[in-house]
């Protein structure tokens, strides 16, 4: 606040200053002595050209009269979050990841989705490196479902697509474990999180009703097996072995794992011939009582 002129509410202010020792210094002959006022601007009128303006040190600026904007310093805020970024922001998409044995002949197209947020994915190609495997080829798009990485890899002593069911699921164990290393987020949206992950899902899915099962013929010599039911780690390799346990060939095929689901389809036949329905039910029987059986008996991996 500036004030001009000697008035007497100033005069009665330095007077109040002095006898609380305010505004001294040490003089020369090493005593303490008041300021002497001084003159730091005269007014801006020729009326007032005789009379010295003081800033008064006491009061604030205001920034309507002075026409500065002040900052304020920054103060801790509970509880203004807007609902409806916050739950934007809050919102953890489902991780995707496919291992397709059907689209390319000589390579195993792996596809991995998590929203937007996953990056060039350089320390899961290394990973799979370390299981003996190629990324042959690599590319990445976009969707409305987010940002897909999907790269070709094949066996690195022969160059040839992975076949072996466990190789193929410690593939996918590969890719989940490192999704759920580098996005601990995507740990409650796994079944992998409840044994890998910091946080564990927090809902269980029931494997009687997540359970679906249809076998349709795909032509003459072979049939086609969907199978969606609850996700756990060796699931791949068990479904297989289920399969080929009652004499029927598995082709080839596609995996999904889409949160804590999975979703499989195989080309299977037996003898080179599509399956009859008698043996159709008999594959059904046998995969409902093997997904059944973890929830009664000790798993096995």
């Amino acid at each position: 606040m500036v004030v001009c002129g000697y008035e007497e509410q100033e005069e009665e202010r330095q007077r109040k200053r002095k006898e609380f020792g305010l505004g001294l210094h040490l003089s020369a002959d090493n005593t303490l002595r008041p300021f002497e006022k001084t003159t730091i601007l005269k007014a801006l009128s020729i009326s007032d050209a005789t009379k010295p303006c003081y800033i008064s040190h006491k009061t604030r600026l205001s920034s309507s009269s002075s026409g500065i904007t002040m900052i304020p310093r920054a103060t801790t805020v509970i509880g203004t979050v807007e609902d409806g970024n916050q739950g934007e922001a809050d919102t953890i998409p489902t991780p995707v990841v496919i291992i397709d044995q059907d689209s390319d002949p000589d390579a195993t197209v792996v596809e991995i989705t998590f929203g937007d947020r996953l990056g060039a994915l350089l320390d899961t190609m290394n990973a799979l490196k370390n299981l003996g495997l190629n990324v042959v080829k690599a590319n990445v798009f976009l969707d409305s479902s987010g940002k897909h990485n999907k790269f070709s890899i094949t066996k690195a002593d022969s160059g040839r697509k992975v076949e072996d069911p466990e190789l193929l699921e410690a593939i996918r164990l590969t890719i989940l474990n490192n999704m759920i290393q580098y996005h601990p987020e995507s740990s409650a949206q796994l079944a992998l999180g409840a044994a890998f992950g910091l946080v564990p899902p927090k809902e269980q899915v029931d494997v009687e009703i997540a359970t679906q099962i249809t076998i349709s013929d795909d032509g003459p010599k072979r049939s086609l097996l969907y199978v969606e039911t609850a996700d756990r780690p060796g699931l791949l390799v068990d479904l297989v072995k289920t399969i080929t346990d009652i004499n029927i060939a598995v082709e080839s095929g596609e995996f999904d794992t889409e949160g804590l689901l999975a979703k499989a389809k195989f080309h299977v036949n037996y003898k080179d011939k599509a399956l009859i329905k008698p043996l159709q039910l008999v594959l059904v029987n046998s995969l409902r009582y093997f997904l059944r059986r973890p929830e009664t008996e000790e798993s096995s991996f």
